[in-house]
């Protein structure tokens, strides 16, 4: 599972009606540096009726003025029909639309036979003693 992959897949998880913030997915994907990288992946969403990436806001509530299918008037129009309240015209009320947790989204385990790109060493070796080896 790449990380756009996992991106996607926590993004899936914010119920409607409900926020989170590039950071929360971040973290959810094993690395809270990874905001702008969250933000990268949604601007370049596959799927943009199935992965509801209008449900991502800044950590202030701020809505995204970037967003990549509308403008933040998209997402802001996009969040209201979901019920979500805001506290001005641009701004999420975090204190009651922001999820407070998502599951930790982690990546697929390695295949038998897989290498690392970089050193090409296998990512996963049978015990010398396995059966049938």
């Amino acid at each position: 599972m790449t990380t756009f992959e996992r991106v996607y897949a926590a993004v899936r998880l914010i119920p409607r009606g409900s926020v989170a913030t590039y950071g929360q997915i971040a973290r959810a994907i094993g690395n809270p540096r990874l905001s702008r990288v969250v933000g990268y992946a949604l601007h370049v969403n596959p799927e943009p009726g199935v992965i509801p990436c209008h449900r991502v806001v800044r950590r202030d509530g701020a809505v995204s003025p970037a967003f990549a299918f509308g403008g933040s008037n998209r997402q802001v129009e996009l969040l209201k029909n979901e019920g979500v309240e805001f506290t001005d015209e641009s701004h999420v009320d975090m204190a009651r639309f922001c999820v407070r947790a998502l599951p930790y989204i982690a990546m697929a385990p390695a295949r038998l036979g897989e290498t690392n790109r970089t050193s090409r060493r296998p990512l996963f070796r049978l015990p010398p003693d396995f059966p049938g080896k």
